[in-house]
């Protein structure tokens, strides 16, 4: 891989060392399908470029990281460039100082590939409407995650009023084989559900999303209970006779019951960072399940 480092510098002479890398290294950009902004803190810069990275993998892509740093400083724009072989595409992390760090999409605007989807994750704080932001603004696709938040759940309740098309959270893409193993569960005709609940542990951004995609889906009550974890462990839908559940201990292995049919063993392992990231990346439209249950979660919450 070769890393090359720029002090004080702008936008055009980034992209022209862009071109003389390529060229250098016989790495022409045509092969790119698409720009992941990452907006992070230097303190999550590491664990974040490695995911956008590896997501990179399946979807090469252009991978802008911008970090504000001092505001009191004077204004000056620092970026490392990276091209190589270990790295799909291209990486880019860009410093920003002084008040250059409120006008973060005037350095990443001239950086973006042409004609090219723009994709903007937030992997810590993210801003209150994605939409609105001056970056978000720029992007096709905006995905934030609750998970690291104080209060998850409250701020996903609260990204409901100012949703917008392209919007999306990690909390919703962690329920991925949840909601497909649950979707197996009514293959064949089981009855009515009557009500449910989801179980895990106290916080978890995640299983209200699950409990009111259920609940939409279903028509039925599904509510959220405690358990010692880790993460989500069971979802318990009763029917007017019996009961279907998905439980899951060990975060790995799940057991899924069904009425006059014999337990079936799955997978169902905790995800890595990067994998979830992978699969936003293979949907760049509209995820119109995912703003129904975040509406649904917003109705119960203030409920």
């Amino acid at each position: 891989m070769t890393s090359f480092m720029l002090t004080e510098t702008t936008a055009g002479k980034i992209s022209a060392h862009l071109t003389h890398l390529r060229h250098q290294m016989g790495a022409p950009a045509v092969g790119m399908v698409l720009t992941l902004v990452v907006v992070c803190e230097e303190r999550d810069q590491y664990d974040s470029v490695r995911a956008a990275t590896e997501a990179a993998r399946e979807h090469p892509s252009r991978i802008l990281v911008v970090i504000s740093r001092e505001t009191d400083e004077v204004n000056h724009l620092d970026a490392e460039l990276r091209i190589g072989e270990s790295t799909p595409g291209e990486v880019v992390v860009l410093r920003l100082y002084g008040e250059l760090t409120q006008h973060a999409d005037s350095v990443v605007s001239p950086l973006l590939l042409p004609d090219t989807p723009v994709v903007v994750w937030w992997p810590g704080e993210a801003p209150a409407v994605p939409a609105k932001d001056p970056i978000g603004m720029l992007a096709q696709r905006r995905i934030t995650d609750a998970k690291p938040a104080h209060d998850g759940v409250k701020l996903l309740a609260s990204r409901a009023k100012g949703y917008t098309d392209g919007d999306t959270d990690l909390a919703w893409t962690r329920l991925t084989p949840w909601r497909s193993l649950l979707a197996a569960a009514f293959d064949q005709p089981v009855g009515k559900v009557k009500k449910g609940v989801v179980e895990a542990v106290e916080g978890h951004a995640s299983a209200p999303l699950l409990a009111a995609w259920l609940s939409e889906r279903l028509g039925a009550p599904i509510k959220v209970t405690g358990s010692a974890g880790p993460g989500l462990t069971a979802v318990r839908l009763a029917l007017p006779d019996s009961e279907i559940s998905v439980t899951r201990t060990d975060a790995r292995l799940a057991t899924l019951s069904r009425p006059g049919q014999p337990d079936r063993h799955v997978a169902l392992a905790r995800r890595q960072t990067s994998e979830l990231l992978s699969e936003e990346l293979r949907r760049l439209d509209t995820d119109e399940i995912y703003e129904a249950a975040l509406k649904r979660l917003a109705r119960s919450h203030r409920s």
